[in-house]
């Protein structure tokens, strides 16, 4: 297949990219690089320094002729959604429309979209949340995730765009961002490096679903099969604690560091779970990566990393 990747250059997205060059697929990377690195750019790979919305877009389009679109790309800070909401809808929506319109104008067969598990349920009435509990974002991040999969909806129903979304938890791993929902383990890490105590906002118990990267890539590698379509949760089910997360963090890097408590963040939500049983059920996706050794990988990333690029996460 001819796939293209947006946001093939960040965190998730360059993994994704990997994965569907390994399984022998063409990949385009479509990356404006505001928060992806070029250095994660797969060498075979074709590379598009765009922004979604530069109308050179669709001269890549028109050229490429894509068989799927895989949408990562993203304004990924719910910080920033809070902070400036008229760029994140910008971005994160106005973008992602012009991204379905372009796909259903030049045929294409198959639509990934990457949505958001915790961010889209908000304040949870049971836990784990399945695809079926209501949606109550708590932020303009959340609130973009849920209008594109209804824009989704549309575009299914009425241009037969097969389209698949997958409703992330909180994702970790090498090359990990700090800015997006897992930020916290990115962050961690470095406070860790630069011999600095983990950073805990409130007491520590406030948990989150924390999810593999090499789960997710494949997740999408199922999403790309033909007739797969609907909404899937891409999760672990298990609720852990922000102090677990530091502690097994501070186990991998070796010191003799306590965690340092802040303030709580005013507004952060308490807890977030997601239950990926139907993705189970219907294609057999479970999360396989344990979460301490997970976190022993995306520390020993990280330290292996040249210190000033390590320092400038």
């Amino acid at each position: 297949m001819n796939i293209l990747v947006t946001g093939g250059a960040g965190f998730i997205g360059s993994h994704i990219v990997d994965a569907y060059l390994a399984e022998g697929h063409r990949v385009v990377i479509l990356d404006n690089l505001s928060t992806g690195k070029r250095e994660q750019v797969h060498p075979d790979a074709v590379f598009y320094d765009r922004d979604l919305i530069d109308p050179a877009v669709e001269d890549i389009f028109k050229q490429e002729k894509f068989d799927a679109v895989n949408h990562h790309a993203a304004q990924i800070s719910v910080t920033q959604s809070v902070a400036d909401p008229a760029f994140d809808a910008e971005i994160n929506i106005l973008g992602s429309i012009k991204l379905l319109k372009l796909a259903t104008s030049y045929r294409v067969r198959k639509f990934i979209f990457a949505s958001t598990g915790g961010a889209l349920y908000g304040k949870q009435n049971s836990y784990p949340a399945d695809e079926e509990h209501p949606k109550h974002p708590m932020s303009p991040y959340g609130i973009a995730k849920l209008t594109v999969e209804r824009y989704l909806d549309y575009f299914q129903d009425n241009y037969k765009l097969q389209s698949a979304v997958l409703r992330y938890s909180n994702v970790y791993g090498p090359r990990q961002d700090p800015h997006g929902e897992a930020g916290v383990v990115a962050i961690f890490c470095r406070q860790l490096l630069q011999d600095q105590p983990p950073v805990i906002f409130g007491d520590g118990e406030q948990t989150r679903d924390f999810v593999s990267v090499f789960d997710v890539v494949a997740a999408n590698l199922k999403a790309l099969v033909e007739n797969f379509q609907g909404t899937y949760n891409v999760g672990t089910g298990e609720e852990t604690s922000v102090n677990t997360v530091a502690s097994f963090l501070i186990e991998a890097s070796g010191k003799s560091l306590a965690p340092k408590n802040d303030p709580p963040r005013m507004g952060e939500q308490l807890r977030s779970c997601i239950d990926y049983g139907k993705f189970k059920r219907d294609h057999g996706w479970q999360p396989a990566q344990s979460l301490k050794q997970g976190l022993k990988d995306t520390f020993d990333f990280f330290a292996n990393r040249h210190p000033m690029e390590a320092n400038r996460e």
